[in-house]
């Protein structure tokens, strides 16, 4: 096994001075390193129902898009505002260093269907809280949220389960 945060190193000041941003890139380019790491993602949620698998653009839709293909389910993009035909459907949130918006197509779910959510980190929480509005706006339910990587000193999980959401992280930093 290896110590897959040895592949998520740390860039400081990047997007903005402060923060302290993880890079996947290295992680993404061991195929050894992104396949231990979705089989991680994969066997966290094993036991959970789920029908769908949405992705939150960017970095998580590459996870969501490997793990749907694995889990043999479909996929949902949740993307940036403009990023997907019409019709489609926006929530708007904060993030740790300003403000951005979601969007997913108005027929990405059955009333019905049970959501696994899908990004890289959970920070904040809030670009996962927001992604988990848009699923419950179109009837669906969140079945669970995973990460590759929890940054524990931002209490994004907090966040999540106080929505109550089940939170699953292949990492803890």
């Amino acid at each position: 096994m290896r110590d897959l945060l040895q592949y998520l190193p740390v860039v400081a000041d990047f997007p903005r001075p402060g923060i302290a941003f993880r890079d996947i890139c290295p992680l993404l380019a061991d195929a050894a390193a992104f396949d231990q790491a979705l089989a991680s993602m994969e066997e966290l949620v094993q036991h959970w129902q789920v029908d769908r698998i949405a992705g939150i653009e960017s970095r998580g839709l590459i996870f969501a898009a490997a793990l749907a293909a694995r889990m043999h389910l479909g996929l949902v993009p949740i993307r940036k505002p403009g990023k997907l035909p019409p019709q489609t459907l926006r929530e708007n949130y904060a993030l740790e260093y300003g403000q951005d918006g979601l969007e997913v197509q108005h027929a990405a779910f059955q009333a019905a269907d049970q959501v696994l959510l899908v990004d890289d980190v959970i920070a904040t929480g809030g670009t996962l809280l927001a992604a988990a509005r848009l699923v419950q706006r179109l009837g669906a339910r969140v079945a669970g949220v995973v990460s590759v990587l929890e940054i524990r000193a931002l209490d994004g999980r907090a966040r999540l389960e106080a929505a109550g959401l089940e939170v699953r992280t292949v990492l803890r930093d």
